[in-house]
């Protein structure tokens, strides 16, 4: 077997809203003849600040964790990016600090964008480590099968050259193109289309799937029994079929993520990977597979590292809250046309001259340090703001966004305009000293308390509807 790189971290971000598919049936079953049992499980849903992009930055933070060195490139793999006209990979790395020297790639059109990441990060292995980020937020139309189906999620994997601790191996790899269409979405329509099931399944996923599994297998000279798990983007069931006609008779397939996230789009292929290591044992191989236009078939081999893998898929579905109503998660979607009253009419205009100058604030959050008593602050400036000291040019750049703190006052504000009300903003005390009042996100009411631990998370700010323009800060999320 030869070796074509390998997964050396990986990261995983879920929504902590989670919509029980019962909760879902029981809104819309007059829309459809209603279901024998009660639809079991739940979707992952990303709150009214989350999209595509800022799940992405999520998982990427999640991946890099602990790494000192910064990756060479950066591919952004989304179905649902944000802006149809602006880098997001540019964007995604600007929130994560990275220099604005790395490589940035969009993949876009096809929900075999993440393995088709990974390929060519293989492929470009040569010149460093590559960071492969997938994340989709998929709109579905009101009582339509895909509605109970998807779910919002990222994951992100960092491939390269093989070290001491990595997580898996790529030990074979097969791409197929074909126009097959088991789904699209024209420019400028918002909801997908689908195909009849058993046409997609038969014609397919039965045919093309299968024929790559056995084509990657081949390859690298290992027998179908001596696969562990197939991670790929398919209903559990579906999944154990295509299993069993690969051959793959001990191959095991994870079902948490179906049961408690929902089908991640771009995302899901990487998800899969990732639940696949958390399973396995140093040695064991799985087979990943990407749809989309085609079949890409990856045969991984779990190294030592594997287990870091189960560490990142459990802490995100373990964070899960329930959306107890469908109308708020409809009003978030702008699946219906809310009426936010008068404190929503209000410019949110952007000074885009403004956001360029003071992009390593807002986007990277990055404070300052004094070097000459070491106190923290935000944002950075000429003058220290210890009153013990006030020296003048002192400030050196420190990031915030990687440390933590501790609530000092907050104030849930039934008046102030929100998506999700209360606004609830408070005064953020840093560990390493310094304070801001920033918004806190993702807390129910009453669900927070002075001296709280929080960290910090890219969020949406606001978003400029009369310009189609988003903006992103970072906000504090209770730990």
């Amino acid at each position: 077997m030869s070796d074509l790189g390998s997964i050396l971290a990986c990261g995983v971000h879920v929504p902590r809203l989670r919509l029980p598919r019962a909760l879902i049936a029981a809104e819309t079953g007059w829309l459809n003849p209603p279901a024998r049992n009660a639809p079991a499980g739940e979707r992952a849903i990303a709150n009214w600040d989350e999209d595509a992009l800022t799940m992405a930055v999520a998982a990427a933070r999640n991946c890099l964790a602990g790494r000192t060195a910064a990756p060479a490139g950066i591919a952004f793999c989304s179905t649902t990016a944000p802006f149809a006209d602006r880098d997001d990979a540019v964007l995604v790395a600007a929130a994560l600090d990275l220099p604005d020297t790395i490589a940035t790639q969009n993949l876009c059109a096809t929900l075999r964008a993440g393995t088709r990441a990974v390929l060519g990060a293989r492929a470009d292995g040569a010149g460093g480590s590559t960071l492969v980020v997938a994340s989709d937020l998929r709109p579905t139309r009101v009582g339509s099968p895909q509605e109970p189906a998807y779910g919002d999620a990222a994951a992100a994997l960092l491939i390269g050259p093989a070290e001491a601790g990595e997580l898996a191996r790529l030990l074979g790899a097969v791409s197929r193109n074909a126009d097959f269409v088991d789904h699209y979405r024209m420019s400028g329509i918002r909801f997908d289309y689908a195909l009849e099931e058993r046409w997609v399944r038969d014609e397919f996923l039965m045919k093309a799937v299968q024929q790559a599994i056995g084509e990657v297998l081949a390859g690298a000279g290992v027998n179908a029994a001596d696969v562990r798990h197939l991670a790929i983007p398919a209903a559990p069931g579906l999944a154990r079929r295509i299993a069993q006609g690969s051959g793959l008779a001990a191959a095991r397939c994870d079902e948490r993520l179906w049961q408690h996230c929902g089908d991640a789009g771009a995302a899901m292929p990487l998800l899969e990977i990732v639940a696949a290591l958390g399973r396995s044992e140093p040695g064991d191989l799985i087979v990943a597979v990407g749809l989309g236009q085609g079949v890409d078939a990856l045969l991984l081999r779990a190294e030592a590292g594997a287990g870091r893998a189960a560490q990142a898929l459990e802490a995100a579905l373990a964070r899960g809250r329930e959306e107890t109503s469908y109308v708020r998660y409809l009003a978030h979607r702008g699946l219906i046309d809310a009426d936010f009253g008068m404190r929503a009419e209000r410019d949110q205009r952007t000074a885009h001259t403004v956001a360029y100058r003071k992009r390593a604030a807002v986007t990277a959050f990055t404070g300052g340090r004094c070097e000459r008593c070491g106190a923290v602050q935000f944002p950075l400036s000429r003058v220290c703001v210890n009153p013990a000291c006030r020296a003048a040019d002192t400030q050196r750049p420190h990031r915030l966004a990687d440390s933590s703190g501790r609530v000092k006052t907050f104030t849930e504000d039934w008046q102030a305009f929100a998506p999700r009300p209360p606004y609830v903003y408070g005064n953020i005390e840093f560990a390493e000293g310094g304070n801001l009042l920033m918004e806190v996100t993702d807390v129910e009411p009453g669900e927070l308390a002075v001296g709280d631990a929080v960290r910090f998370e890219f969020r949406i700010k606001d978003e400029d509807r009369a310009r189609a323009f988003r903006r992103y800060f970072w906000k504090a999320i209770k730990s």
